[in-house]
């Protein structure tokens, strides 16, 4: 019975919703006070029910109710309650409801901050959002309904997906939903502006911050994904290019490439156009992103089931296409830019070219992920596209981005003097100069060492921002270098934030380039006691061992290693495999990692024989690659520099670029 109500709560909600985008959208239209507060109820209500209803669903996770068929697909009684809490979004129906849930949450925090503000604004960014709370509880009341009923109660679940059972798995998705859910906000906004005729910058100011805070929980979740492959799939990389993985990185790109565009339109009053179509395509990659991993178009290792949402995605797809490009030309002569980007030597147009990267790398990524589709549709064969193209083609892109990276902030707005030029640009330029040299002739390689370089750039560039920005407040306050330092990032936090965020992408290119171009991998089979040289370091296998948890049994091997030259003991690891009793022919891998600052020390099990006296080993050795997770920290607490509130500063009347006005 409880199942029952279950599904007749979100239906409740369903009904809720689309009254909510009616009386909203009539409301804003008319400034009917009575229509935009029922709007704004229906959001409370709407949250409400979806909140009962997954609640229900956790329940009976928790106390395996296999007559639900979603549990019985997800759970099983031996699964730990930590990932019984999590199958929650581990398959289809609880996933979707799931995402219901997190917009719901957004919706409310959204008319609780700003109901009796932006009063010409909220009552179409309340329709958006229920707009995309209506499709999402249309998918679960009559697509993958998550209570459906077997009509018998079995004595155990099929168990969960053996790839979810890790410990990324269950924060990892969450931040993506985050990520995801939250660049509905900015589109809301967005469209609200156009729907309203309020396309000055009062929308922008609003979304910078709302824009940021899914920014950074889409990039812990990226990183913590890659954490999730470098740790689970035991291949020595972070990174395959997998569908899935793009479709989260996609929506990343261009909500990257948004917020840097909206500094110009703030500041300068240009982009205008753009801004909106980029954030109206983050969205749109969002939906799309959904729709690749449940419509079964396109094989994942990380994909859901096939399903019967793929034609409701479809349609929603294509509405969302044709209503957004009639209200934008529609709204076009509103939409002129108040400037002119001046100079080629100016932060607008460095932004500009650095917005056509973000923009080709996700095209060429959208590309590389949909052509085995369309090479079927039209050929009849699936001709896949592997992750060299994407590194030969995306490679480039990223290099150049990197480099505007370090260019684009020393440049001054509306143009940057023959002498501003010189000032900034000199010292990078010599110190990055005998950088190159030196790395040169440690590694002898020139496109790693083209890439380290131009990290380094960026690295030099952000050190001289930061010294000159503390010498401008020890000029003009008198301030000690660290209360300096502190001011200068209380009383500036979106460019010093900023800043921080692009040294976190310089730590995380520094780890590509390490584990790319100087990776060492060896496949070996060892005895006992027996060990292998490899990168300088010796490998000892000492012993193999099974262990019984609740739902499977893990096969641990130990490893001690030691300095090849010196035989010094670095430390011990233990790699592991895990045979899942459900599932037996479908094992996972648990890597031995043993971090250094300077490499990763890495171990797989691919076989064993005789009772672990012999057993194979893929082992690597991965330069750099801490610095990826280093960087991941780091980029996180840039973005909360920069969202922190800091106090307004008087915009500079100077036109031409004056390093210490603008730094202090």
């Amino acid at each position: 019975m409880i199942f029952d109500i279950g599904y007749i709560l979100l239906v409740a909600a369903l009904i809720l919703a689309v009254f909510g985008i009616i009386t909203g959208f009539v409301g804003g239209q008319r400034r009917h006070v009575a229509l935009i507060d029922s709007s704004f109820h229906a959001v409370y209500a709407v949250a409400a029910l979806v909140g009962m209803a997954a609640i229900i669903l956790w329940y009976a996770l928790l106390t395996d109710k296999f007559q639900v068929k979603y549990v019985w697909g997800h759970s099983e009684r031996a699964l730990p309650t930590f990932y019984k809490f999590a199958a929650l979004w581990g398959g289809q129906a609880g996933s979707l409801l799931f995402w219901t849930l997190i917009l719901s949450i957004f919706s409310v925090a959204l008319v609780t901050a700003y109901r009796r503000q932006y009063t010409a604004l909220m009552p179409y960014v309340n329709s958006v959002m229920l707009a995309t709370s209506t499709f999402f509880l249309v998918l679960l009341v009559f697509a993958v309904n998550p209570f459906e009923q077997l009509g018998v109660i079995p004595a155990d679940g099929q168990g969960l997906e053996p790839l979810l059972q890790n410990y990324w798995m269950v924060i990892h998705p969450v931040m993506l939903y985050l990520g995801y859910v939250g660049m509905t906000i900015p589109f809301a906004f967005a469209v609200a502006a156009l729907m309203s005729k309020k396309l000055g910058v009062e929308w922008v100011r609003i979304v910078r911050r709302w824009t940021l805070v899914p920014w950074v929980f889409l990039s812990a979740g990226i990183l913590m994904g890659s954490q999730w492959a470098y740790m689970e799939l035991g291949w020595g990389g972070y990174w395959a290019w997998d569908p899935v993985e793009n479709a989260s990185f996609l929506p990343w790109l261009t909500a990257t490439g948004f917020l840097h565009s909206i500094l110009i339109q703030e500041r300068r009053g240009i982009l205008k156009v753009w801004n909106i179509v980029l954030i109206w395509l983050t969205y749109f990659l969002v939906i799309l992103g959904t729709f690749t991993t449940r419509s079964g178009i396109i094989n994942s290792v990380h994909s859901f089931a096939q399903s019967d949402v793929g034609i409701f995605f479809l349609v929603f797809l294509i509405l969302n296409v044709f209503g957004f490009l009639w209200l934008l030309f529609d709204r076009l002569p509103l939409l002129r830019s108040d400037n002119e980007i001046e100079s080629a030597t100016s932060r607008e147009a460095a932004f500009l070219a650095n917005n056509w990267l973000f923009t080709g790398i996700a095209f060429a990524t959208l590309w590389g992920t949909f052509f085995p589709m369309f090479s079927e549709i039209i050929t009849g064969e699936r001709i896949s596209v592997a992750a060299p193209w994407f590194n030969k083609v995306n490679g480039p892109l990223f290099l150049l981005l990197l480099l505007l990276m370090g260019v684009g902030p020393l440049l001054g707005w509306r143009r940057t003097s023959m002498e501003g030029l010189r000032k900034q640009f000199t010292w990078p330029l010599l110190i990055t100069l005998v950088g190159a040299v030196v790395l040169y002739m440690l590694t002898p390689r020139i496109i790693p060492v083209l890439g380290l370089t131009i990290c380094f750039f960026v690295l030099v560039t952000i050190v001289q921002e930061f010294v000159r920005g503390v010498q401008a407040r020890r000029i003009t306050s008198g301030e000690n270098p660290p209360v300096a330092f502190y001011n200068l990032l209380r009383r500036n936090g979106q460019r010093y934030g900023g800043y921080i965020v692009h040294l976190a992408i310089v730590l995380i290119g520094v780890a590509v380039v390490g584990n790319e171009f100087y990776q060492s991998t060896a496949s070996v089979t060892l005895d006992q006691g027996q060990g292998t040289e490899l990168a300088g370091y010796v490998f000892t296998y000492n012993s193999l061992e099974a262990i019984r948890q609740s739902n499977r049994t893990e096969i641990h091997a130990d490893f001690t290693i030691t300095r090849a030259e010196s035989g010094r003991v670095v430390g011990s690891l233990t790699p592991q495999r895990n045979l899942y009793d459900k599932t037996p022919d479908r094992p996972t891998s648990e890597v031995g990692l043993k971090v250094l600052p300077t490499e990763d020390l890495y171990v797989v099990i691919n076989s064993w024989s005789d009772n672990g006296d012999r057993a194979t080993f893929t082992i690597f050795v991965n330069p750099l690659t801490v610095w990826m997770w280093i960087g991941g920290l780091v980029l996180i607490l840039g973005t909360f520099i920069c969202i922190w509130p800091h106090p307004s500063r008087r915009p500079s009347a100077a036109a031409v670029y004056s390093p210490t006005l603008e730094a202090a």
